[in-house]
């Protein structure tokens, strides 16, 4: 197989990002239908309605998990568990990077996770008198050197921590083996058992070559694990992923042989790799391959989307699926930023092989950034209607308040290109909501401007024009006006509690 021909590099990155996407929102339709089921109406192109009555592109709890994940390594230039699962738990409560507005097939183990951290948070801020409305924004690493931010039971292996891995091997792939260590703890932080651990980080590496142009026959080959050791450490695999990584997905008859598209974690990678092994170079044909396994369809394609993704590239990616593909130029857009940030960290983190940090690449006095890493968001609305077909109404921009001796220019991060998002923030439902819910065809996302900030203290030193200074970057989009109202479906302007100091009891304590 030699169909990997070089390119330049941001052809590959932006592919992985959607390739997950597509794939999570071509399997949604058919969630949960059985392998028989699939064999006699198999998923042919991408549809709406189905399971979960969504439009047409539209993704579920795998892509907006990814997009809470690489949004937390951008605000953060860095790898901050805590900040993830903090991004998680807006998404649980508010819908925060839904294509909804809501949360919505969230896992048992997700969800009990998120529960926990709620939990470890209240723990945490009693023990150190720490305001819990300040909870959400801690950034001081001595602070959060005490915080317990592994939240699941022991023995959770299911697939809920691969599905969205992607944002951290794109991160950090010009360190393996900071992505690979950082890959198993993006997993192990809401998936406790250490067959989860060691599958995301054997995915990342595979991931990590992808970028690197490795071939497919070198990534799938036996000895890949061998041949790379160096990015796992002093860390074994799992007997279990070690079976995988030499080859035990390679059945020509996938579905006859044992293949199963399961949530367990198990099947669950040696589906996603059966796809790519089988897949005859072609994106399309091994997304649909996933799919039609049947049961966690969607998540299972997403899985292979990550990886095939990466290897193939985005001009790979069929253009009739891109078209229809809901938030497609926000996560374009972010995907190129997460490689934009990796690139900037790897400058500032060179390691030696006893992984002592050192800074020879940045001056001496670097602002520190992580006082300032709570971003706002300023949602626009186009005043053209038609202006394209993306499903987009909205753009949506993410900017970290910057110091003001910071040596980059605002040019340098918003890539001169708004990141565009119908992105809504409400309470979720939190009971069942892993089913399908009679009725939930019919609630439309809202589709006006959100604007949305992360509740602030009341005392917060910051001036209003600190956090409100992003300039406009399309002429003809409107700001809505920041932190006070939102457009509703209706049009009228509507006033959100939380956008203020504290967020309602009712959902902050849910």
């Amino acid at each position: 197989m030699t169909f990997h021909t070089k390119h330049p590099q941001w052809f590959y990155e932006p592919g992985s990002m959607m390739g997950m996407a597509l794939g999570d929102a071509l399997g949604a339709c058919v969630e949960f239908r059985p392998h028989e089921y699939l064999t006699a109406h198999p998923v042919k192109n991408l549809m709406g309605g189905g399971t979960w009555g969504l439009e047409k592109g539209q993704f579920t709890d795998d892509t907006s998990m990814a997009l809470c994940l690489a949004t937390s390594l951008i605000a953060r230039r860095d790898f901050v568990p805590y900040d993830q699962l903090v991004r998680y738990k807006w998404w649980y409560q508010y819908g925060y990077m839904s294509s909804t507005g809501k949360c919505f097939d969230i896992g048992a183990a997700t969800r009990q996770s998120i529960i926990q951290f709620e939990k470890n948070q209240k723990d945490f801020a009693n023990k150190t008198s720490i305001p819990i409305d300040y909870m959400d924004f801690l950034c001081d690493q001595n602070c959060l050197s005490g915080f317990n931010v592994y939240c699941s039971e022991a023995g959770v292996a299911g697939n809920g921590a691969l599905m969205r891995l992607a944002p951290v091997p794109l991160f950090f792939y010009r360190n393996p083996k900071k992505a690979v260590e950082y890959a198993g703890i993006s997993g192990k932080i809401t998936h406790g058992d250490d067959k989860v651990y060691d599958a995301c980080r054997f995915y990342a590496a595979l991931i990590i070559g992808a970028l690197q142009h490795k071939s497919k026959n070198e990534l799938l080959k036996e000895t890949f694990y061998t041949e790379n050791k160096t990015w796992f450490g002093d860390k074994d695999l799992h007997p279990d992923i070690r079976k995988i990584s030499d080859g035990s997905y390679k059945k020509k008859r996938g579905y006859e042989d044992g293949i199963r598209g399961k949530g367990y974690i198990i099947s669950a990678l040696e589906a996603a790799l059966w796809a790519f092994w089988s897949d005859e170079d072609s994106f399309e044909k091994g997304v649909l391959k996933a799919i039609n396994l049947g049961d966690d369809t969607d998540t299972t394609a997403a899985i292979y989307g990550q990886l095939a993704g990466a290897y193939y590239g985005y001009k790979a990616l069929p253009e009739e699926w891109l078209e229809h593909m809901y938030g497609k130029r926000f996560i374009k857009c972010l995907s190129k930023w997460i490689v934009y940030e990796g690139e900037n960290w790897s400058k500032s983190h060179i390691y030696d092989d006893g992984d002592t940090e050192h800074n020879d690449v940045l001056p001496e006095e670097i602002p520190d950034r992580s006082r300032f890493r709570r971003f706002t968001v300023h949602t626009m609305v186009s005043k053209a209607s038609d202006s394209n077909n993306d499903n987009q109404n909205i753009a949506t921009t993410y900017q970290s308040s910057m110091p003001k001796n910071d040596r980059r220019s605002s040019e340098d991060l918003t890539n001169n290109k708004p990141l565009q998002a119908a992105t809504s923030y409400q309470s979720s439902t939190s009971k069942n909501d892993r089913k399908p819910s009679q009725g939930f065809s019919d609630k439309k996302p809202l589709q006006r401007a959100t604007s949305y900030q992360p509740c602030m203290p009341e005392n917060d030193l910051r001036s209003s024009k600190d956090l409100t200074d992003n300039k406009l970057i399309q002429e003809d989009l409107e700001l809505a006006p920041p932190g006070t109202y939102s457009l509703g479906n209706s049009g009228r302007r509507q006033t959100h509690n939380y956008l203020f100091g504290k967020f309602p009891k009712s959902s902050k304590h849910s």
